[in-house]
């Protein structure tokens, strides 16, 4: 079974290993059909201890996992749901509400906005926000945040006094990115803002012929793991909460035992990671919106 952290700003209770059903689920159409093999694949996160699933308007398939939640038996309250607001959030409500309908259930545990670029010109910052707070006063939703927001966009965040404040930041992180990412990660830290990390993996996925990989190899054989069991473990240190993905139930299974007490890193395990990543800049998503801002400060 996955353990859990509690978000700060919340008395909520979110697993620590989540799983995502974007990336290599991804579809774009909520209105396509209901995709078996992630059925399936739910099913098989579910009976193996996932406790977390990871959804969003933006990736087409919340329909699919409304139908993996109709057809298995855990109970709602043992499944921590997450799901995220972007090409609807000119009407936030209407977008949750629709999510609930997809996704066949009462309420969220976390909502949040999938990432800070969408037309200002349409809907504020300070408006949307007022429209996540309200959802959870009215118990849609148990807990809110961000996702892709970077440091400027959290401090403009914070500059406007929410009532609530955002639960976690969810970000691409992995080695090569972490370079990158330190000053982002640091005032989430020092703001009680918990980082959920997206495609954790990917190194292994995108990069496999990268600088990391090769400690990540030796560190997989030192400790008789895998490169993904290191790579997890090292994002869990850098982090708080990870989301990852796979339609093999055997890596499903690999994945949650990154969590085992008896399987921990070493400070020179994390720095020589550290230390290999820093010798490539990659970033697989929304890597136009945020590189180019970033060299544009």
């Amino acid at each position: 079974m996955s353990q859990t952290v509690t978000l700060s700003s919340s008395k909520t209770t979110i697993p620590l290993i989540g799983y995502g059903t974007g990336t290599k689920w991804f579809s774009g159409d909520n209105s396509k059909p209901i995709d078996k093999d992630l059925v399936k694949s739910v099913h098989d996160a579910l009976s193996v201890g996932y406790r977390h699933l990871d959804a969003a308007e933006m990736y087409g398939t919340e329909t699919s996992v409304g139908e993996a939640l109709r057809t298995q038996s855990i109970a709602r309250n043992e499944i921590f749901i997450t799901s995220k607001v972007f090409k609807n959030i000119e009407n936030i409500e209407k977008a949750c509400t629709d999510v609930l309908t997809r996704l066949g259930v009462d309420y969220l545990d976390l909502w949040l906005i999938h990432a800070p670029f969408f037309d200002r010109n349409k809907i504020s910052l300070e408006k949307a926000w007022q429209e996540m707070e309200k959802l959870v006063e009215s118990g849609k939703v148990k807990a809110i945040g961000v996702s892709n927001f970077q440091k400027r966009h959290l401090e403009e965040l914070f500059a406007l006094n929410p009532k609530i404040k955002p639960a976690v930041n969810q970000i691409e992180l992995h080695p090569y990115v972490y370079k990158a990412s330190r000053e982002l990660l640091e005032y989430c830290k020092s703001k009680d803002v918990a980082i959920e990390a997206y495609s954790p993996l990917g190194p292994l996925t995108f990069k496999s012929d990268g600088p990391a990989n090769e400690i990540l190899e030796k560190l997989a054989q030192k400790y008789n793991r895998t490169p993904a069991q290191v790579l997890l473990k090292w994002n869990i240190i850098k982090g708080d909460i990870v989301i990852t993905t796979s339609s093999k139930r055997d890596r499903l299974e690999d994945f949650l035992k990154t969590t085992d007490k008896n399987f921990q890193l070493s400070d020179e395990d994390v720095k020589a990671i550290d230390d290999a990543g820093a010798k490539l800049h990659f970033r697989k998503y929304w890597t136009k919106e945020i590189d180019s801002q970033k060299e544009d400060l």
